[in-house]
């Protein structure tokens, strides 16, 4: 298995993993290629803020992402470059759950997010997802609310 940040020429890969984490009446919009044209304008349009990392086995096809998307905070007294990071759209093809590829995208993510000086990392995981993210060091906290849509 091999992880990396996905570069410019993995943006149909990526597309295409996004549109496989898609339901099914999300993917009923359109088709996989006309997604990743307009999946490529974005990329582009966010590159600084949203960084992906891919896992590839023997071949070039991409099994898995992750993604790290940066905000910058309120700066405080003596800290003006505050940057909070937040774990987005980790997939990993179903044949290969299971296998550490997911712990492996994140442990990438989260190292990047310490890279770039992230003071925390969050992730809003599916239920079936918490116990990775748990073992990867993850925890609940009281403090981080969420309002749902109305």
């Amino acid at each position: 298995m091999n992880i990396s940040q996905a570069v410019e020429t993995d943006v149909v890969g990526l597309a295409r993993l996004v549109w496989l984490m898609a339901d099914g009446d999300e993917r009923a919009r359109g088709s996989v290629a006309d997604f990743a044209k307009e999946f490529s304008g974005w990329w582009a349009a966010h590159r600084d803020s949203h960084v992906p990392f891919v896992a590839r086995l023997e071949d070039p096809e991409i099994v898995g992402m992750a993604w790290v998307a940066s905000l910058p905070r309120v700066p405080r007294p003596g800290s003006m470059e505050r940057i909070s990071a937040d774990i987005q759209s980790v997939f990993v093809m179903p044949q290969y759950r299971n296998t550490g590829i997911g712990s492996a995208l994140v442990d990438a993510a989260v190292e990047h997010a310490a890279q770039r000086g992230c003071a925390r990392v969050t992730v809003h995981s599916s239920s079936r997802s918490v116990p990775m993210y748990e073992r990867l060091g993850f925890e609940s906290s009281r403090q981080l609310l969420q309002r749902p849509p109305d």
